[in-house]
């Protein structure tokens, strides 16, 4: 899905101009992956810390090669097939960025009642063609009565995650809105030109650094944010139920990969690594993941509250392949 989310972005966005933000446990596996992405733009956190501190590392990192940048955050988890599309709507985006302070984001019209994803009050269009609004409200995940009631409305919209903004403008936000966050990652300035240093400097202070969203953090407190509303087809795989939209079911309605049997069982999710083999018998509505080091097994009615899970087995990334 990162090579997807980067050939996405062909002819519009230069390879060196593309940051990537992981892990290291992927930084190999990503380098291979993504040979186009210059290596120093694979730049690795110690420790997750959600997307404002992921986002504030990018501001920094793009900031010392262009102060007058814009750039756009794209989450790797999307599946977006309209490709043309989609970069007509990120063309846009980055022109209503350029031209004016807002923190840009691209909003979905919802085709059904998702609990799963965010929604994005429509407040006052902005004057012009195309569909850009001001944001009235940010709702996380809502329960399902509330998300019936935003398709019906008309006025809301799906939250894609994908932000568009000068560098200015979202650094003056974080300035704001997370000043702390800001004074810490401040440390890791002078490691901007010295890889290793920079690997020491983010070992350092990422742990200390406040695990929250840039919705929370910034978007849903700032009051020059606009919402443009697009028209291409968009997926948020961020849980395991999203895979039933994109793999093949049978006959009961059961989602699997890998060396999978199902008996007797019902629109289950299964899915297997490293040839081991999993085998379901009268069970219905579950999530089952086999990795090389762990087994996940959920109800799929709970597959929204699997991070809960953290708080269990910790903040190590040993297990958040499952998450």
């Amino acid at each position: 899905m990162l090579t997807q989310t980067i050939d996405r972005l062909s002819n519009l966005i230069l390879p060196e101009n593309i940051l990537v933000i992981t892990n290291a446990e992927q930084l190999d596996a990503i380098r291979k992956i993504c040979p186009k992405v210059p290596p120093e733009n694979i730049v690795t956190e110690p420790i997750g810390r959600d997307t404002t501190a992921a986002i504030a590392l990018s501001t920094l990192l793009i900031k010392e090669k262009n102060k007058d940048a814009v750039f756009a955050v794209l989450p790797a988890d999307h599946v977006i097939k309209n490709s043309s599309e989609f970069q007509k709507s990120l063309t846009s985006a980055f022109k209503v960025a350029s031209s004016h302070s807002y923190l840009v984001t691209l909003g979905i019209v919802p085709t059904y009642a998702a609990t799963g994803y965010g929604y994005i009050k429509k407040g006052k269009k902005i004057e012009g063609k195309e569909p850009i609004f001001h944001v009235e409200q940010f709702i996380e995940k809502p329960p399902f009565e509330a998300a019936e009631y935003y398709v019906r409305s008309g006025d809301y919209l799906w939250n894609t995650g994908i932000f568009v903004w000068k560098v200015q403008t979202i650094e003056n936000a974080l300035e704001k809105f997370c000043p702390e966050l800001q004074n810490t990652l401040r440390k890791v300035q002078e490691g901007l030109h010295h890889r290793k240093k920079l690997e020491a400097l983010l070992k350092d202070t990422y742990p200390t650094l406040e695990k929250v969203s840039i919705d929370y953090a910034v978007m849903e407190k700032a009051d020059n944010v606009v919402a443009i509303q697009v028209n291409f087809d968009w997926d948020d795989v961020g849980s395991w139920t999203a895979l039933e939209g994109h793999l093949p079911k049978d006959k009961n309605g059961n989602v699997s990969q890998g060396k999978v049997i199902c008996e007797n069982a019902a629109n289950n999710i299964v899915i297997s690594s490293g040839g081991h083999h999993v085998a379901l018998f009268g069970v219905n509505n579950l999530i089952v993941v086999h990795t090389e080091d762990a087994t996940l097994v959920c109800a799929k009615e709970k597959a929204q509250e699997i991070k809960q899970l953290l708080k269990q087995i910790g903040s190590s990334t040993t297990y958040q392949h499952l998450l």
